[in-house]
């Protein structure tokens, strides 16, 4: 009997929601819990005794992943999902062949997919002529709405702050509602940063660097044709221009690497979730950066967890700082049990390099080593031997990281922005730690 090969625990981990359904999960990946449970080359499967009488039916296909359950919880995947998939990375599920009604959800999806692809090929190239009519008029929109914003902030700031905490939030909402007309979702993405400055402590330094930011941004726009081609790509990309994946994977440009995956940030925004996974090359010191998105109570991409090893090949947006890619070929994630990180001048070095070619850069990966959490004027950092030391943010700070080092070095994967690092990731005694 061909099964796949067991996940890790903290694979598993990677895909829960939230902590709640982690710990429920983690309740249920007992023996005692679980009747028929079986797995094959494509999936995991068994019933789940609940309070009820009739056990819940759950089902976990590994290719995706995608999960069945016949509890009400609409949280994907469920605390039943998880527990199961924890049972089988424990290696207490055995190898069987599919029952029936696993038989028939795993034939039910492949039927979708492929009619999904018929319905694609059905469909025909797409009209060309119409296609370049929809992106000129696009055009003309977003250069009206950059031509717009650049008055009014010429305006804005010659007339300065006074009396601006009163009211400023709603008049920087009023100016992104215009830009979102205008199709510059990047712009009125960064007036939307904006009023959320205000009237935050030091307030006005901050506001004036989110607004430079965007009059640059804006009078790029006005230069494109002008700019560096990689530039002029980096400078769509941010005032809204999305890239076709398949012309990533048909054009982008391909490395292929042992990818350590460093760590992994979930935010919810207008109603969307998105996932941040970074991954650095063991060979090519490469950084980039994988997107996935779902709405709220669907779940995120799991296949990339942090803490893993990974052999692959990404195809890379375009761009003067290329960061963002997509996984066009892989093999299977591998726990990675140590990592070995840079220098805090290390990251910052690079860090300055990547702004250099992107001034709109917002976060930058960093892979540290030998650092321990310390208190530093109110906050916390981290820091090496001699004093060097990087802040980190206020508002997501991990109380497990200083228990995990007990005053001992770490290596810890995280974001750097203008707020502070974010730690993702540490490794501690042998083994990948999320934070």
């Amino acid at each position: 009997m061909v099964t796949a090969v067991p996940w890790t625990a903290e694979r598993v981990a990677g895909l829960a929601p939230d902590p709640a359904s982690e710990k429920a999960g983690r309740a249920l990946a007992t023996p005692a819990k679980w009747s028929g449970a079986g797995a094959s080359e494509d999936a995991v499967w068994g019933f789940c005794q609940g309070s009820g009488k009739k056990p819940y039916q759950t089902c976990v296909e590994l290719a995706e992943p995608a999960f069945r359950c016949s509890c009400p919880s609409r949280k994907f995947p469920c605390k039943h999902a998880l527990g199961l998939l924890l049972l089988w990375a424990a290696g207490r599920v055995d190898g069987a062949e599919p029952p029936d009604w696993v038989h028939a959800w795993l034939s039910e999806r492949a039927d979708r997919a492929r009619r999904a692809e018929n319905r694609a090929e059905a469909a025909g190239p797409k009209d060309e002529e119409a296609a370049a009519r929809r992106a000129a008029d696009r055009a003309a929109r977003v250069e009206g709405g950059v031509a717009e914003l650049k008055v009014w902030l010429t305006d804005r700031i010659g007339a300065g702050f006074a009396r601006f905490e009163r009211n400023g939030g709603e008049e920087l909402r009023t100016v992104a509602a215009r830009m979102v007309d205008a199709q510059a979702s990047g712009l009125a993405g960064g007036l939307r940063r904006a009023a959320g400055i205000v009237g935050r402590r030091d307030w006005p330094e901050a506001l004036l660097a989110e607004l430079s930011q965007l009059y640059l941004l804006a009078d790029a726009a006005t230069r494109l044709e002008s700019l560096p081609p990689a530039l002029a790509d980096t400078v769509r990309t941010r005032l809204g221009f999305s890239v076709e994946t398949a012309r990533v994977l048909e054009t982008g440009e391909r490395v292929a690497d042992d990818w350590l995956i460093t760590g992994a940030a979930d935010e919810e925004n207008d109603r969307l979730l998105t996932r941040r996974t970074w991954l650095r090359g063991l060979g090519t010191g490469r950084d980039a950066l994988v997107l996935s998105f779902a709405p709220p109570g669907r779940p995120l991409d799991a296949t990339l967890p942090p803490g893993h090893r990974l052999t692959a090949e990404l195809a890379f947006y375009p761009g003067a700082a290329p960061l963002r890619a997509l996984v066009a070929e892989r093999g299977i994630p591998l726990a990675a049990p140590t990592a070995e990180g840079g220098s805090i001048a290390d990251a910052l070095a690079a860090h300055t390099q990547a702004m250099a070619a992107d001034p709109w850069l917002e976060r930058w990966p960093v892979l540290l080593s030998g650092v321990t959490p310390a208190e530093h004027a109110g906050g916390w950092c981290l820091s090496e031997k001699d004093g060097t030391a990087m802040p980190l943010v206020p508002y997501a700070f991990p109380w497990s990281l200083p228990a995990l080092s007990a005053g001992r070095p770490l290596t810890v994967a995280g974001e750097w922005s203008p707020a502070g690092l974010r730690p993702l990731t540490c490794w501690h005694e042998n083994r990948a730690v999320r934070l």
